[in-house]
């Protein structure tokens, strides 16, 4: 096994499916489905994974992952209103204790290159450490969501930020509980962001055609909203269960050649009050 480092970016990894644990020169971070695991530049580390299924959403930031700034006072702690505590948030414990002499190889990505150095002892042999500067774990199942009246902005599902983006998470909540509400969101086109949402689990109440591990990706400028009949049906719906993970990128997102082959052609159509979706296709975008 090998161990790695980003050397110019943050990484959050979302957990979608599978367990472990985050080894790192600062010791462990044990992991679940719906965790989101940040991990600073320059962190030596490596991911232990149980027996199953693995599926991962992992995000790259070339500035740090911060919490959101309006949640937080001038001294850096979040307020009473915030979605999420300090508490939520796990640092590593245990430290791994690895002593010996030997070839221990470090992947290093930088440049978009993986560049290979060997030490001649682990990385991980460390008696202890002090500071601020650590990966951590937060489970977006204690991401409290903010509700009202009537119909919330996307700006209360933020978790991360960073610069020229955010990553909210959407997760089961009542509806808005004004009695004229319509609990499906209402159409319209983002002025300053692209917008990237990954389903996770639950019904999509406002998409047809999506499935599992599903990507949509909306760039600013284009309207986009419930798909037809789903405003109708929301009407007396008290609930949502629904989980998914959302970028909100603020400079234009560009695919690369590798997603092209995933696109479905049929997507932009589905506004359609006559289109018919394709049977679920499980995950395939990250299959």
């Amino acid at each position: 096994a090998y161990y790695y480092k980003n050397a110019l970016a943050d990484e959050v990894i979302f957990v979608h499916e599978g367990r472990g644990e985050l080894w790192s020169q600062l010791g462990k971070v044990a992991f679940e489905p719906g965790d989101y695991v940040v991990v600073p530049r320059t962190i030596i580390h490596q991911l232990h994974f149980e027996d199953g299924p693995v599926r991962l959403l992992i995000i790259e930031s070339f500035s740090p992952v911060e919490t959101c700034r309006r949640y937080r006072n001038h001294f850096g702690q979040l307020l009473e209103h915030s979605p999420y505590c300090e508490r939520d948030i796990r640092p590593p414990g245990e430290l791994v204790r690895e002593e010996g002499e030997g070839d221990y190889l470090v992947q290093v990505r930088k440049e978009g290159q993986l560049h290979q150095l060997t030490y001649a002892h682990s990385p991980f042999d460390v008696v202890g450490w002090d500071g601020y500067f650590y990966p951590y774990a937060f489970s977006i199942h204690d991401f409290e969501p903010i509700t009202g009246r009537l119909h919330q902005p996307p700006p209360v599902h933020q978790t991360f930020e960073g610069n020229n983006f955010v990553i909210c998470s959407f997760v089961p909540r009542l509806f808005d509980y004004h009695p004229l509400s319509i609990p499906a969101p209402y159409n319209h086109s983002n002025v300053d962001s692209d917008e990237v949402l990954y389903y996770v689990a639950g019904n999509f109440m406002s998409r047809r055609g999506v499935d599992l591990a599903s990507f949509t990706w909306h760039p600013s400028g284009i309207p986009h909203g419930p798909h037809p009949g789903t405003v109708e049906a929301s009407l007396g719906k008290k609930e949502t269960h629904e989980l998914a993970v959302m970028v909100d990128t603020f400079r234009p997102l560009y695919l690369t050649e590798t997603a092209l082959h995933y696109l479905d052609p049929r997507y932009p159509m589905s506004w359609n009050p006559d289109f018919v979706p394709d049977p679920p296709r499980s995950a395939d975008m990250m299959d």
